[in-house]
Formats: C-alpha cells, structure tokens, sequence
C-alpha cells in the first residue's frame, strides 16, 4: 500500500496502479470541493485493483469527503482505473451539489423537491463484484455507523445517497430502534431491529417498512447467515450488545461489520 497527498487531498492504493493515475484522482477530486456546502476537514481517494482478473471491473475508485463531520462518499468500477476515476468524479459532483441543496434537510427539515435533488440518481453506480477470497483467507473488519445521531427514515435515505451506499445503518428517531435503510428496485426499504411501524413518520408508500424483527445472532452467525442467503448484507441483533449491527462482502472478499456510532468495536 501507498500513499500520496495532493492539494488536501489524500490518496491510497491497492494492488498495481497505472502511473500517473493516483495524481489524476487527486486533481480530480480537488476541484469538486469547492462546491462543499460545509467546510472540507478531510478527503481521500483509495484506488484498488482486484487481483483476479476475472472480474469485470477491477478498477475501483471511491472518494470520501468528511464535510464538517457528514461523510459525502462516491465510488465507481470500471475495466480501467481512468475510466473509474472520471466516474468517480462524476458521481462526487452529483453527491456534494446534493449535499448543498439538501443540507438543511439532514438537519432536520424538508428536502427540496426539484430535479437532481436526493430522490433521484443521475449517475449509476456500476459497482465491482467484491474479490473472491477464500473462506479461510477472511477477517472481519469494524467500523462505527456513519450516522451522526438520530434521524428520521427519510434523513437516513438523504445521507444513504449522499454516502454512495446500498445499505445504511442508523438509529430511527421516533422509535429510537437501529434500523437499516436499504435501496430496492421501486426505491428503498427499511428494517428495525424492533419494529414499530405506527410510530414511524413515514409517508404511504415512500419506502416499504418490514414487520419482522432483525435476529438475534454473534457475529460469527450473522456472516454464516449472509452466506447461506446470499444477500448483499445481513441485519441483526447483537446478543452481547443488545444494538442492531450488519455484517455485508467488502469489495476486497472481507467482511465488513457495521456497529451504531459510539459503541466499542468487536473482532
């Protein structure tokens, strides 16, 4: 691994990179900050090549841009790393003018209601399938939940996009469960650790809310489990913590383990 710093920007890498492409990714990322809605404490680029040459793409960029404590994230794959950086690019601008014209909205107003705005994706995402790494050859990797505190289902589906994930996990506000936010093909879906969906301020139809409490399962379960169900990430409830965590495939063939912010990591 390797690192550079450019302009304020960090950039790491993994795996064989083409020369000149971690300064591309730096410049690239430089000149979208200036649209932050909020001051830019810190941002970085990682750029990993996948060692299998099966895959796709192998290229995988992501940017993260920590904008006065919330986390704006992009990330692209692509066959070449250039291809993957422009995306890249491309998906951050989308992510931090978002950002700026829904800042109010994470801080718990309306957002706005024009086109662009966080409801709708103008970039996809062509993500990477993560690297095959054998069983054996897989840790669990830890990290605190990015939300920030408390939010309502459609504050946590605002920082979902702004984040550049698929699943979100984050403390519901009126009930006070961890819960996950998830995107589906009509848009998102959300799930509690133990439902109350009456007390939810949710409007009909605007995402689908499960019935069914997340499951009480050790780590060691939860990744037995979203293997056995081949699902992009398993939701649970931890039994030695009581709080709802997630276990999901990491682009590079380790788990990822999500815990609510706060509390103190498990390996």
């Amino acid at each position: 691994m390797s690192a550079t710093q450019t302009a304020s920007v960090r950039v790491v890498t993994h795996g064989r990179i083409p020369e000149g492409t971690s300064e591309l990714a730096a410049v690239k990322v430089s000149s979208q900050l200036h649209i932050a809605a909020e001051p830019v404490l810190s941002a970085r680029v990682t750029l990993t090549a996948a060692p299998d040459p099966a895959v796709p793409r192998p290229a995988i960029a992501q940017a993260t841009v920590d904008m006065n404590g919330r986390i704006v994230r992009a990330e692209a794959a692509e066959r070449t790393m250039r291809a993957a950086i422009e995306r890249m690019g491309a998906r951050l601008r989308v992510r931090l003018g978002a950002a700026a014209r829904n800042w109010s909205a994470l801080r718990g107003t309306v957002p706005t209601d024009e086109p662009g705005e966080w409801r709708h994706q103008s970039v996809p995402a062509l993500r990477s399938a993560y690297f095959s790494r054998p069983r054996g050859e897989r840790e669990v990797m830890p990290r605190p939940s990015y939300a920030a505190g408390p939010e309502t289902p459609d504050q946590a589906a605002a920082e979902l996009d702004l984040l550049d994930y698929d699943f979100h996990l984050f403390t519901e506000l009126s009930t006070g469960q961890d819960s996950v936010i998830y995107r589906t093909a009509d848009g998102f879906g959300l799930a509690m650790a133990h439902p109350k969906p009456s007390r939810l301020g949710v409007a009909a139809g605007s995402m689908t809310v499960s019935k069914l409490p997340a499951p009480r399962l050790t780590v060691p379960e939860a990744v037995e489990r979203l293997e056995a169900m081949g699902q992009p990430f398993m939701f649970f409830v931890d039994p030695g913590t009581g709080r709802g965590s997630l276990v999901y495939h990491r682009y590079d063939g380790h788990y990822g383990l999500v815990h609510p912010a706060g509390q103190p990591e498990k390996h």
